[in-house]
């Protein structure tokens, strides 16, 4: 008979109620925060937790296959060995992945974009090719791939100032001062 108390004497409904808040902060965290490695670090960390657990009633020869999924199981007319292999699947392909791309997420191609000057096409590039020629995909026309810094234009109707971004080129904008509809273009 297992005992029904985990770590310290506490049941194991409030370690699972504590568990199940503990991955909602992670789900939270992973679809409300901009920091992916964060995010990353924290999936990898449940699975290898998920899996452990998993290993762990493994080596007990525990009887009930996927003892969380019971209810599920019934509904879905699924037999406990298909239920577990398939939360085991999951469990590996979770930590497989999460862990891979938590190693890798620093070495991926950071991309830029802008626009060409000529047709207004959005082109998007790969950090690394910052000032090649290229021919724009679309016009064919041959543009330099700039950086996000600000550019600065005269209006060709009131003569003013206009300041802003590289990946802006060849965009159509109100300009600011006059109202009138000006295009991007690279400075002379």
């Amino acid at each position: 008979m297992i005992a029904e108390n985990g770590a310290g004497g506490l049941p194991f409904r409030y370690i699972l109620v504590l568990l199940g808040f503990v991955e909602m902060a992670v789900a939270w965290l992973c679809l409300f925060t901009n920091k992916r490695t964060l995010s990353l670090g924290l999936v990898a960390w449940l699975t290898t937790t998920l899996v452990a657990y998993r290993i762990g009633l493994w080596t007990m020869a525990w009887p009930h296959p996927a003892p969380l999924l019971g209810n599920l199981m019934g509904s879905l007319n699924i037999s406990p060995l298909v239920a577990d292999g398939l939360v085991a699947a999951i469990s590996v392909c979770l930590l497989i992945g999460s862990s891979a791309t938590f190693c890798f997420a620093g070495r991926a191609a950071k991309f830029q974009r802008m626009f060409c000057p000529s047709c207004g096409g959005k082109i998007q590039f790969a950090s690394q090719n910052l000032g090649r020629k290229i021919p724009c995909p679309l016009c064919k026309t041959t543009l330099t791939l700039r950086a996000p810094e600000n550019l600065k234009m005269a209006c060709s109707f009131c003569k003013y100032h206009i300041e802003f971004p590289a990946h802006a080129l060849g965009q159509r904008i109100p300009c600011p001062h006059c109202n009138m509809t000006v295009i991007l273009k690279e400075p002379a």
